[in-house]
């Protein structure tokens, strides 16, 4: 498989084990990311994960800004096949069209369960017990493709966000080499995904992270787990915004949006019971423990 042209679109830490191992068994002619971006309170132009993957293994990099006008760049490469995984925008028909072995999407959810953005976050702020990683044939659709193949993995009661993530990044890098020959030598047996069964995972929107107390402890649990470590979930305590990491909750008599306070800890009530606060980020500062948080704040 060493002589397979493949271009690999990709852009977030989260591709990296696939494009590595696309590196690994097959002929990687061209890398497309998005464009770099400014980073962090100095706006620092930054070049995406995948294209410091890129640049490292000496594979030329295009970073299109309306892929639509410039895809014949791409396809001028004469890839035999194409490989996305968390690229983040929806290919035009050229380039579906091109490559013999077609253009094949790694995607982070049990599809159709999830099609969209943000699958991993989904996942855990509707409390599920599993999810996994789809492979799939790409068409015209937003992740309504066939499927090649899919594996799962069960989420556990205190995965966030970074847990989910990463392994599900290996997953996915461990599905793609698992059905590559297969691809290529044209062994796969599509499966057509039932439409009628399809949820949806958009894009997170700032107004997302404000935490509502008014609600079951779970899926206030739930909501900070899913949004740990980006972007987090946040509120208003003692009149300071904070942002939570980490926390745990106890169903218990409790009253919404109440602050419960010992020594060494700090609640919000809810409906059924009281998240207590673990790690927080308060505004300007760096992540601390709670008991440090009150200890600065002299609570009695």
């Amino acid at each position: 498989m060493d002589k397979i042209r493949v271009v690999f679109m990709g852009t977030p830490e989260f591709a990296i084990p696939v494009l590595e191992k696309l590196i690994k068994l097959t002929n990687v002619v061209l890398v497309v990311t998005k464009m770099d971006a400014y980073v962090g309170r100095k706006k620092i132009l930054t070049p995406s994960p995948i294209k410091n993957i890129a640049l490292k293994n000496k594979i030329p990099v295009l970073t299109p800004n309306k892929l639509k006008e410039e895809y014949q760049d791409i396809l001028n490469y004469q890839p035999d096949l194409i490989v996305i995984c968390a690229y983040g925008k929806i290919l035009n028909k050229e380039i579906l069209d091109y490559p013999k072995y077609g253009c094949i999407n790694v995607h982070a959810s049990l599809l159709p369960k999830y099609r969209g953005s943000s699958p991993m976050q989904y996942a855990i702020l509707n409390g599920d017990k599993k999810t996994g990683v789809t492979l799939m044939y790409m068409d015209e659709g937003m992740d309504t493709g066939d499927i090649i193949d899919k594996i799962e993995y069960a989420i556990k009661d205190d995965d966030n966000l970074e847990n989910v993530h990463d392994n599900l990044s290996l997953l996915g890098s461990t599905l793609l080499e698992k059905n590559l020959e297969n691809i290529i030598n044209g062994k796969i047996v599509r499966i057509k995904q039932n439409n009628e069964e399809a949820t949806y995972a958009p894009k997170i929107e700032r107004e997302m992270e404000e935490l509502n107390f008014n609600d079951k402890v779970i899926n206030v649990y739930n909501h900070i787990r899913a949004f740990s470590p980006y972007p987090l979930t946040k509120t208003t305590i003692f009149n300071e915004e904070i942002k939570i990491i980490k926390a745990h909750y106890e169903i218990k008599n409790s009253e919404a949006s109440k602050i419960y306070i010992d020594k060494n800890s700090l609640g919000i009530g809810c409906i059924d019971g009281i998240i207590y606060l673990d790690i927080i980020k308060p505004a300007g500062k760096n992540n601390m423990l709670i008991k440090d948080y009150l200890n600065g704040k002299k609570i009695k």
